[in-house]
């Protein structure tokens, strides 16, 4: 199943709906108005939270919807998760290859980690699947890309097992850990801040459920301006989902919402020579098979 949120033009409303097609979606909280359902549908935190009796709501409105679909050439996707209640989780030097480039990148020898390295964006920094990401370039020039697959929590939970914790899993979708590079290296070598302007976490179009997608063999591609500059595969993720959610939520209560971003491939701009960066104009296209494509423009605030 493929759930988005969205907005119709002209309309400030954001809606929740089903992807049934291409081109067409179902208004969930229609659906569930059109069924006399109690469940609270409103927003995409609603849905996640609602368990399995709201999944249940959503296969029937699927299998059988009751109203017409709303189109979406009326319509304007958006981050599936408009507003996270809290940051988004983030996991740094997660595919081998990456490690290694910004090793060599910076100069520096280091080790295999043994634990995952995370960090946050800030909830202000997601964006949508085809908004413009900002850039102001008396801040900074170095605006860098990295596709990532992103998780999202479905059941809560601390201390996870990971042989328990696929099914803490809700769906999966598209993000871009777009990052200032040398504001992430100015405030003493901690990334938040040059991981949490304005605009800078693209997410969607979509979230797949869980239960429709295997992500453990899925493609990731990158592109600026119609160049490829990443081009990997979920397979080769270091710590495998399992140990991500297993080691974020030791002592960290995991909440229904919360999403993971799962760590970028090899191809990044800083590590390049001579490193490229983004700029005004540009076209950040951000791929993962089996839940799609998002297309952002470089601008300016």
């Amino acid at each position: 199943m493929r759930l988005v949120t969205y907005q119709l033009l002209n309309a400030q409303e954001l809606c929740t709906g089903i992807q049934i097609s291409k081109d067409q979606v179902l208004d969930i909280v229609a659906e569930a108005r059109a069924r006399s359902a109690p469940q609270k549908v409103g927003t995409m935190l609603d849905i996640i939270a609602g368990g399995d009796v709201t999944m249940t709501l959503l296969r029937d409105i699927e299998a059988t919807p009751k109203t017409a679909p709303v189109m979406l050439n009326k319509a304007l996707l958006k981050a599936p998760i408009p507003r996270p209640a809290k940051n988004v989780f983030c996991v740094g030097w997660n595919y081998l290859e990456h490690f290694e480039e910004g090793g060599a990148k910076l100069e520096d020898k280091r080790e295999l980690p043994k634990w995952p390295v995370f960090f946050s964006k800030a909830p202000t920094a997601v964006n949508g699947p085809y908004d413009v990401i900002p850039f102001d370039a008396s801040i900074s020039t170095q605006l860098d890309w990295e596709v990532e697959l992103g998780v999202i929590i479905g059941k809560g939970g601390k201390n996870i097992s990971e042989a328990d914790a696929m099914s803490h899993v809700f769906g999966y979708t598209v993000i871009n850990d777009v990052t200032w590079r040398d504001i992430q290296r100015r405030h003493g070598g901690q990334w938040d801040k040059g991981k949490s302007l304005d605009g800078t976490c693209p997410m969607g179009p979509c979230i797949v459920t869980a239960d429709s997608l295997d992500h453990t063999n899925l493609n990731l591609t990158c592109r600026v301006s119609g160049v490829t500059k990443q081009n990997s595969n979920t397979k080769h993720l270091y710590f495998k989902l399992p140990r991500l959610i297993h080691d974020l939520s030791l002592g960290q209560t995991l909440e229904p919402g919360d999403i993971i971003s799962s760590g970028t491939p090899e191809g990044v701009g800083f590590a390049r020579t001579p490193p490229e960066f983004m700029t005004t104009g540009d076209l950040l296209e951000t791929e993962v098979e089996g839940i799609g494509v998002m297309r952002n423009p470089i601008g300016t605030y």
